[in-house]
């Protein structure tokens, strides 16, 4: 099922089925996009409401249209998902939280929409401005990243975000070829700066830097830890996190934050069990992290990178 945002929502049975057993109340889908796991949510499940944030005015207009006929079932909200304890204290969101949220739902990364529409600049595949902002409001492009920052904080980007093994090259000949406005151009400049054998595998040689500018400029990797801390908080006992991440970077952080509301930080030996008073908040539904199926790759090749984690909130005294 493609949503009016022109994106196929990634894993949606697995997300249907995880959020089967939470409790009467809302679920958060904290990156709604068009609206395709929150519409597959509200058909399959009567007894839950969405509460949908995203940070894309554009996303947010095709969820607003895809979702209408679930009338107030549904509330969307243009806001950053650092930002949910700001949006949980708004009035027409609190009324319909009761003890707390029924489900959490992250879907990480750029959508195919914004990557599809040359005037966003996400992509490498057409010659647009240097845009990749995800929330249109937002004034930092990727141009001003690529212009302004010092040949070292290009390289720690690249290398940080990008995992890219010609980082500092990268960033010597950005910084020589300077001022950059258009994607062609910097497609042009990594085509000359990789080596070949290098273009030679792994992919179109501009996917890392692309990836790594992207998540630079909203932000991405430094609001994901305190986002799914709040939502953890926020959720109501027996309600349950998931979050879908495509890359290194997401799912180790995603994996990080789950581990510490498991153990509560608690570092006391196995055998001995907790002397700490650590508490903890959540068990995980499954140990590691599940992939698409091959059937869906095949016929969805952006869900091939997803990983999906999972966990259920305690009752905590």
């Amino acid at each position: 099922m493609t949503d009016g945002f022109g994106h196929e929502p990634v894993m949606v049975a697995e997300i249907v089925d995880l959020f089967a057993v939470v409790p009467a109340g809302t679920v958060l889908d904290a990156t709604v996009g068009g609206g395709g796991h929150a519409e597959a949510l509200l058909e399959r499940h009567g007894h839950l409401r969405v509460l949908g944030l995203d940070r894309d005015p554009m996303a947010l207009a095709a969820a607003r249209q895809r979702l209408e006929r679930f009338g107030d079932r549904v509330t969307l909200v243009h806001a950053r998902f650092d930002g949910l304890a700001e949006v949980l204290r708004r009035d027409d969101v609190r009324v319909h939280l009761g003890g707390g949220l029924a489900g959490a739902l992250f879907d990480l990364g750029v959508s195919s929409p914004q990557l599809d529409r040359a005037e966003r600049g996400f992509s490498y595949r057409f010659d647009a401005p240097l845009d990749m902002r995800m929330d249109t409001t937002q004034t930092r492009s990727a141009a001003d990243v690529l212009n302004t920052a010092s040949e070292q904080q290009l390289e720690r980007i690249l290398r940080d975000f990008g995992d890219e093994p010609n980082a500092r090259r990268i960033a010597k000949a950005i910084v020589a070829r300077r001022p950059l406005e258009r994607t062609g151009q910097l497609v042009a400049l990594l085509e000359d700066v990789i080596p070949a054998p290098a273009r030679r595998r792994g992919g179109h040689p501009a996917k890392r830097t692309f990836q790594a500018i992207r998540i630079e400029v909203n932000d991405e990797l430094a609001v994901l830890s305190p986002a799914i801390d709040d939502a953890i908080g926020a959720l109501a006992a027996g309600g349950r996190i998931a979050v879908l991440a495509y890359h290194s970077g997401e799912d180790r952080i995603v994996k990080a934050r789950l581990r510490q509301a498991e153990t509560g930080g608690c570092t006391c030996p196995p055998q001995l069990g907790c002397r700490c008073g650590a508490t903890r908040l959540v068990s995980l539904v499954w140990r590691g992290s599940k992939r698409p199926s091959a059937a869906e790759t095949a016929a969805n090749p952006r869900a091939e990178s997803a990983r999906l984690r999972a966990a259920t909130k305690l009752e905590v005294s």
